[in-house]
């Protein structure tokens, strides 16, 4: 039997739905002003605040809602691939069908909110890095197992593997968001495919 959820937590859920929505049209700052979210919300502007204390609170709820999200699709399903190369491209295809299923309406909340907050000090940023610090730990430990069971090299670094990982994602998401460009996310499947060929023993 699914338990119902209690009237005030499924409110809260819808509003952070609707707001999803509108940071990636309009970014985590421009997105989430009190007043514009709460008209389309259909409630007062006390009634929005009573949920989330303030506009950084409804920021840093929303990141945490999608960062929710973003373990149920991606993290968890691809730990059930077996370890190393198969739980590494599980992860990895994982992220591009998370960054395109929202291609058209803003691509991956979290690689745009990077680009937004990363010289905008306070507890927004730190939450944003703290989530995509997860994320680049979860590429880290796929790559050391993979090390483990003899997919790849003993000798390369896993922080930096990461790290082009990272930037193949970023990538990605620059040319399918600002260029529009419709190959992209299939370059970036190919570039990943390359880059593992290149590591292999």
């Amino acid at each position: 039997m699914v338990r119902q959820l209690p009237k005030g937590e499924r409110t809260r859920t819808e509003i952070l739905e609707l707001a999803w929505r509108r940071a990636l049209k309009l970014g985590l700052d421009e997105g989430l002003s009190i007043g514009p979210l709460a008209t389309d919300a259909a409630m007062s502007k006390s009634g929005l605040f009573a949920h989330f204390g303030s506009k950084e609170g409804l920021q840093i709820a929303l990141l945490d809602h999608a960062a929710a999200s973003f373990v149920e699709r991606v993290v968890r399903p691809a730990l059930k691939a077996p370890r190393g190369e198969p739980r590494l491209r599980a992860l990895y295809s994982g992220w591009l069908d998370w960054a395109a299923t929202n291609l058209q309406s803003g691509g991956c909340l979290f690689s745009a909110a990077a680009w937004e907050f990363d010289d905008r000090p306070g507890p927004v940023r730190d939450r944003i890095a703290a989530i995509l610090r997860d994320w680049s730990k979860a590429i880290e430990k796929a790559i050391r197992l993979a090390i483990d069971e003899g997919h790849l090299r003993s000798n390369i670094d896993p922080v930096e593997v990461a790290q082009h990982i990272h930037s193949l994602q970023i990538g990605m998401h620059l040319y399918a968001r600002l260029f529009r460009d419709r190959q992209a996310a299939l370059r970036a499947e190919r570039a990943f495919d390359q880059l593992l060929e290149s590591l292999k023993p």
